[in-house]
C-alpha cells in the first residue's frame, strides 16, 4: 500500500473591494482594451485598510474545513504560501493557526512567489508521505496590492489580492495512477533570473518593503518554456498523457501565457480553468482560488485528474498532477 495526499476539501476568500479596468483608467495612463487584450484580466479584488494577509487566509481555510467537514483541531500541518505576509516574522501560518483555535501541530510560510502554492502542495505531500502528518492546511494567500508601484502601469494592473486552501488527508492508496490524491510533483529554480521579475526592497537590502518590478515580455518567454517543461516530466514520468487531464488549472497570471502553455501541452482549451479575467494575477492564491471556484460551480468532481502548474521570480516553477 502506498500513503498518498488526497484533497478532502477546498475553499477560498476574496476581499470585498473589485477594481475594474475601468476603474484603473482613473489611475494611471491606460484603457480596457490594453488590459484585456494583452492580459484578459477584466477586475481584481484589493485588501480593505487593515486586511491582512492572514485573513484572507483564514477565511480560506475556514471555508476549506467546513467543506472538508473535519474539526480545525484535526489539523497537523499549516503551510502557506505567500510573498505578503503580515509581518517580517512570526510566520503568516501561525497567525492563522491562532485564529483557527489550533494549537497543536507545526505551521510555517513558504516563499516561491506566484509557484508558492505549488511548492505547498508538494512540501506537504512529503511530510505527509514520510508519516510526519495526517492532516494538512495548504494555503496561498497574498495582498499584492501592497506591494505595486500604483504609477507604474506595466505592473500594478496586473495583479490582485486573494487566498484560496485546500484540505489534505493521508489514505492509503494502491500506488497508481488511478489512486486518489497527490500523484507527482516537480519543483524548479534558476536564480540567474532575479532581475527579471522582483521586488525592490527587504529587511536585508532596503529596509524597506520595496515595490514589484518585471520585464514582461522576458517572463512570457521563460514562463510558457519553464512551465511545459516540468509538466511534460510529469506525464513522461507518470505515464499519463496530456488527453488524459480532465482540468488543468495553471498559475492565473496572463490569459496568453495560459493559452500558449495549454497549445504547447496540447491540453484541450475546454479543459483549461481561466479564473484571471475575474481575480487578476494573485500570485501563490492564483492555483487554490481557481481550485476551489471550479469545484464550487461543479466543474472538479471526486476521481476528476487535475494538473497544476506555476512559474514565479526567482524564477521558480513547478507543477503536480492529483486525482481529486
Amino acid at each position: 500500500m502506498t500513503i498518498r495526499s488526497v484533497v478532502i476539501g477546498s475553499g477560498h476568500y476574496l476581499p470585498e473591494k473589485c477594481l475594474t479596468n475601468a476603474d484603473m483608467t482613473r489611475l494611471v495612463d491606460t484603457s480596457d482594451e490594453w488590459i484585456v487584450e494583452r492580459t484578459g484580466i477584466r477586475q481584481r479584488h484589493l485588501a480593505a485598510e487593515g486586511e491582512t494577509t492572514s485573513m484572507l487566509a483564514t477565511k480560506a481555510a475556514i471555508a476549506a474545513l467546513e467543506d472538508a467537514g473535519i474539526d480545525p483541531q484535526t489539523i497537523d500541518l499549516i503551510v502557506l504560501a505567500t510573498a505578503t505576509p503580515d509581518y517580517t516574522f512570526p510566520s503568516t501560518a501561525t497567525q492563522v493557526q491562532a485564529a483557527l483555535g489550533i494549537t497543536g501541530g507545526a505551521a510555517f510560510d513558504l516563499q516561491a512567489v506566484c509557484s508558492g502554492f505549488v511548492y505547498a502542495v508538494a512540501t506537504a505531500d512529503n511530510f505527509i508521505k514520510a508519516g510526519s502528518a495526517k492532516r494538512a492546511l495548504v494555503i496561498g494567500a497574498e495582498t499584492f496590492s501592497r506591494i505595486l508601484d500604483w504609477t507604474d502601469r506595466t505592473t500594478c494592473v496586473l495583479f490582485g489580492d486573494g487566498a484560496g486552501a485546500i484540505v489534505l488527508e493521508a489514505r492509503e492508496g494502491e500506488g497508481a495512477n488511478a489512486d486518489r490524491g497527490i500523484l507527482c510533483t516537480h519543483l524548479r529554480s534558476d536564480g540567474r533570473y532575479r532581475d527579471k521579475l522582483f521586488v525592490d526592497g527587504g529587511p536585508s537590502t532596503s529596509m524597506t518593503t520595496g515595490h514589484l518590478r518585471m520585464e514582461g515580455k522576458e517572463v512570457f518567454r521563460h514562463a510558457v518554456a519553464n512551465m511545459a517543461e516540468t509538466v511534460e516530466e510529469s506525464f513522461r514520468l507518470s505515464g499519463i498523457s496530456p488527453q488524459e487531464i480532465k482540468w488543468f488549472v495553471p498559475h492565473q497570471a496572463n490569459r496568453r501565457i495560459i493559452d500558449a502553455t495549454a497549445k504547447k501541452l496540447n491540453i484541450d482549451p475546454s479543459r483549461v480553468v481561466i479564473t484571471v479575467d475575474l481575480h487578476g494575477n494573485t500570485s501563490a492564491a492564483s492555483i487554490p482560488l481557481a481550485l476551489s471556484v471550479a469545484r464550487r460551480d461543479g466543474r472538479i468532481e471526486t476521481g476528476d485528474l487535475v494538473l497544476i502548474e506555476a512559474m514565479g521570480g526567482g524564477f521558480t516553477w513547478g507543477s503536480a498532477l492529483m486525482r481529486w
